[in-house]
């Protein structure tokens, strides 16, 4: 009964732990998760339906039109002087037909509105990912920090108990401690940066899963790394999945179809049907026939719509020039940040960092022992925290690279590694 009893325990604390120190998923989860709940994503998913019902409505034929008349009439002849008097009713149908290729030409412009909501939000969807994918792994960046921040900071603290245990007389000993002190300081504000940019990460990533911003989560998974892939299959890559480009591209067709229906609306649309009438007020008429109604397109030919289409297109065609010039100068740009910095990264990781972690190790046991001066061994921990530092913010400089080459070609140049 026990034994039942304490398994019963162990598993509510296994249950529980999730909700006291939050969730913990890889930065592919939470784009996954992003993805999923993100609250915008309703606000494109709307403009989609929206444009839907206008496509329904540009394939819709006019309600028609019934027109009804009914009154008194009085007859007089002038030549006896007699007068009638008797009933007029009059009763028409009419149905409006627009100009050959109308209705076709609305129904593709609302069509193209449709395929733009798509694009926009696929260019969300994507900027969604990356995003939060960049997001995750600065809050790993931030805490590998303020961890070795914190390591720093512990040390010297330590040192310096072991200092103020010695309790040595003058004014040296004394001055060292309160050199100690203030790196300690300097190092624990370091720790606090860090946590202050992994908190900041972390209310955005909360924002962007649709999540309260403060609610607590844990990034797995490792560091991020990144790959090298050539600057032409990037151009080409750029050229096909851009949504920049694709919307731009789009947007244009739409003014060439806008160009098209505003060319088409000078001739105007007409109404045909039947009609009846009577009257009673000498004889008993009755009046049966075919009505037809048009305007006649004399003073207005349409030609300020079709100025003012034909210079949005061009406006339009510009706007894609441009764009294509933009796309493959940020992709180029980008794809130059990443490899230098992996390059840089390379370097550092190999020669540096690992050696001068080594190395404030040493210098912690040396001077301890008092084989090492002062200055020595603070400026061997200076040296590694601006490495490890340096990196960080160079593989951040990467993430906002890779997070743009993502946008603009759907290909991803970073991963996570695990971390020894």
């Amino acid at each position: 009964m026990k034994r039942n009893r304490k398994s019963f325990l162990i598993q509510i604390a296994a249950a529980l732990v999730p909700l006291v120190n939050g969730f913990s998923e890889t930065p592919e989860a939470l784009a996954t998760r992003a993805l999923e709940s993100n609250p915008e994503l309703r606000v494109y998913a709307a403009e989609i339906e929206a444009g839907k019902g206008a496509v329904r409505t540009a394939v819709t034929r006019r309600n028609p039109e019934l027109s009804t008349q009914a009154g008194y009439k009085n007859s007089r002849d002038n030549s006896d002087g007699r007068s009638a008097d008797g009933a007029v009713f009059s009763l028409s149908l009419s149905q409006t037909f627009e100009y050959r290729g109308r209705v076709a030409l609305r129904e593709a412009i609302a069509v193209g509105d449709v395929e733009l909501a798509r694009l926009h939000l696929q260019q969300f969807r994507r900027g969604l990912a990356a995003r939060v994918r960049t997001l995750a792994y600065r809050i790993a960046l931030a805490e590998a920090n303020a961890r070795s921040a914190n390591e720093l900071a512990e040390r010297f603290r330590s040192v310096g108990e072991v200092l103020a245990q010695r309790g040595t007389p003058g004014a040296a000993p004394q001055l060292e401690m309160q050199i100690i002190e203030a790196n300690t300081l300097a190092f624990a504000r370091a720790a606090g940066d860090a946590k202050l940019a992994s908190l900041t990460a972390l209310s955005q990533i909360n924002q962007l899963c649709g999540r309260p911003a403060g609610a607590p989560l844990k990034v797995t998974g490792g560091i991020v790394a990144f790959r090298s892939v050539p600057v032409p299959t990037l151009l080409q890559a750029a050229r096909t999945n851009a949504f920049d480009l694709r919307i731009r591209e789009a947007e244009f067709a739409q003014q060439g179809l806008k160009v098209r229906l505003a060319h088409n609306e000078r001739f105007p649309a007409f109404s045909v049907g039947p009609f009846y009438s009577f009257e009673t007020a000498a004889d008993r008429e009755h009046q049966i026939g075919l009505g037809l109604s048009l305007p006649l397109p004399v003073w207005d030919r349409n030609a300020g719509a079709i100025a003012t289409s034909k210079a949005k297109r061009e406006q339009a065609e510009a706007s894609l020039i441009t764009t294509e010039r933009d796309v493959e100068r940020r992709v180029i740009e980008n794809a130059t940040v990443i490899e230098a910095k992996r390059l840089a990264i390379g370097n550092y990781e190999q020669v540096g960092v690992k050696k001068f972690q080594e190395a404030t190790e040493l210098a912690d046991r040396h001077y301890r022992l008092g084989a090492v001066p002062l200055t020595t061994y603070i400026e061997t921990h200076k040296q590694y925290l601006e490495l490890v530092t340096a990196v960080a913010e160079m593989r951040k400089d990467a993430l906002n690279a890779a997070e743009e080459i993502e946008i603009l070609t759907g290909i991803k140049l970073s991963s996570g590694i695990e971390q020894p």
